[in-house]
């Protein structure tokens, strides 16, 4: 009788013991493949999802920063006639861990068929009133009047919009006194008095923000092709709508 169970209890520990094994070697196996690209894709992943969250964010406070635009006299004379529009809703300090070192905005360019196309995204640096904007900061808007402005957008590198670069650049609350020409572009604030008594305003290094754009998209996207309408985001619509309005 002991002969025969002693080998059984023998068999048994070690059946149980060769069942551990493979046990182990398949949770290894199991969470060596998918720890190391998890580790490799979160990082990236989770800038996408911010980006894509700021770039929403850019585009639905733009909306309101055109609806204050469209509340002043004759603004929507100007809209009515513009080639396209960069809106930044949130300049200086205002702007701090949004954008660059001014802040990021979003530029939208009138179609040949008069609609409005959807957004591009932009990082934008320094204004000729600095010294104000440092201090107050807000919304700033910029018509674009003629295609020789809107071109200055088309190229990836830092451009600049002043006298420098063949343009001028005319303060909208000058311009709403009846006092100035149009100019290739006006500049609009929201803070009153954020330009003071200048009639001329020049913006510098104002760059294309490739992150951004891309994000808002999801896929690569050059300049001109979310401006021609080659991508679209459904959540640009009421910007769109809210810049058509302006007839």
């Amino acid at each position: 009788m002991h002969a025969k169970k002693f080998p059984t209890s023998i068999l048994l520990a070690g059946a149980l013991a060769l069942l551990s094994i493979p046990c182990s070697a398949q949770t290894a196996e199991a969470d060596g493949p998918t720890a190391v690209p998890m580790a490799a894709t979160t990082p990236s992943t989770v800038a996408e999802t911010k980006q894509q969250a700021t770039a929403d964010k850019h585009v639905s406070d733009a909306v309101g920063v055109v609806q204050r635009m469209l509340a002043e006299p004759r603004m929507k004379d100007l809209l009515l006639q513009a080639k396209g529009v960069f809106i930044v809703p949130s300049y200086g300090r205002a702007a701090v861990g949004i954008g660059a070192s001014g802040g990021a905005g979003l530029l939208l360019t009138r179609r040949a068929d008069g609609s409005w196309s959807d957004p591009a995204f932009y990082n934008i640096g320094g204004i000729s009133a600095g010294a104000q904007i440092g201090a107050e900061g807000g919304a700033i808007a910029m018509v674009l009047n003629n295609d020789k402005a809107v071109s200055k957008f088309m190229q990836k590198n830092a451009f600049a919009l002043n006298a420098e670069a063949g343009l001028t650049i005319v303060n909208w609350s000058k311009l709403a006194q009846g006092g100035i020409g149009n100019g290739d572009v006006v500049v609009w604030a929201g803070t009153k008095g954020l330009f003071g008594n200048l009639v001329a305003v020049g913006v510098s290094d104002i760059r294309f923000n490739q992150d951004l754009t891309n994000a808002y998209y999801h896929q690569n996207v050059a300049i001109g092709d979310a401006l021609a309408g080659k991508y679209a985001n459904a959540q640009a619509d009421p910007l769109r709508q809210a810049l058509a309005s302006a007839h």
